[in-house]
């Protein structure tokens, strides 16, 4: 599933597309969004907006589309009408007069009314943005401390979605290496410098996934690796689904397993327990 970088890059694309321009046309897929049809049309695109995994497009008279991708949902931006050769099903299109914004697959859209869109059921239980301008590392620590989070395994916390929105699976293992964070461990288990690591690696990984398409690794490293011919899916990741080989800051073997359902990939020197 796309995590929060990857639906911000998306969220750039369309509003590069659509942004300050007046839809032409519109189409839903789905039989009960077709009275929304001639709502926006007319309408301008105010604002394309993400929470997490979530893409919100605001129009000028009032009303959004909420969108989530879910694991196969997949936005294209083409020329007017220039379809993408594709066995995707084309669930929602907006049109303005020489670009189309196209979702393909996705099973997740709604419309709503603006002022109503905090109280949609997704929305209104999901934590902040990990790529808000207000978000610090202070904040993330906060909420790490409190009482609704603080003892439950870390593993599991950095998939839920209430205390941080956006993150995900590859960003999960990426952070807890960048902070050299136990996995098992609980937030009340670690000291206060733990807890502003993790913080601030919350915060820089999920930016620099951002920043470059998903690679997750430092600058310097991700030169060093292309030297030596290394492919850009090789590179991209620290320990993420790079079972069975050396650790770049330790050497040993970086393992997998399976924590809260989902693969976790870690360095057992690096990210060893104390206890």
């Amino acid at each position: 599933m796309p995590e929060g970088p990857e639906i911000r890059q998306a969220a750039d694309k369309i509003a590069a597309a659509l942004s300050n321009q007046e839809i032409k046309k519109v189409f839903f897929l789905s039989e009960h969004l077709k009275q929304h049809q001639k709502t926006l049309e007319g309408a301008t695109v105010k604002e394309i907006e993400t929470r997490g995994k979530a893409l919100l497009t605001h129009f000028d008279n009032g009303y959004s589309i909420y969108s989530h991708n879910q694991l196969y949902g997949r936005w294209f931006i083409v020329n007017r009408d220039k379809f993408p050769s594709t066995k995707r099903s084309l669930r929602l299109a907006l049109h303005t007069e020489t670009k189309s914004a196209l979702l393909y697959s996705a099973s997740e859209i709604t419309v709503l009314k603006t002022p109503d869109v905090d109280r949609h059921p997704f929305l209104s239980r999901i934590g902040p943005d990990i790529l808000s301008a207000r978000l610090s590392w202070r904040d993330v620590v906060r909420r790490l401390s409190s009482k609704k989070f603080k003892n439950r395994r870390i593993s599991g916390l950095l998939l839920n979605q209430a205390f941080l929105a956006g993150l995900g699976n590859y960003l999960r293992s990426e952070i807890l290496f960048d902070a050299k964070i136990d996995p098992t461990k609980r937030p009340s288990d670690l000291q206060k410098t733990e807890l502003n690591c993790l913080a601030k690696s919350i915060i820089t990984i999920s930016q620099r996934a951002y920043e470059t398409g998903g690679i997750t690794n430092p600058n310097a490293r991700v030169r060093n690796l292309k030297k030596i011919g290394l492919s850009r899916q090789r590179l991209r990741h620290a320990v993420f689904s790079r079972k069975g080989l050396q650790c770049y800051d330790c050497g040993d073997t970086i393992l997998q397993e399976y924590l809260s359902g989902r693969r976790l990939y870690f360095c057992p020197r690096c990210q060893v327990s104390e206890d």
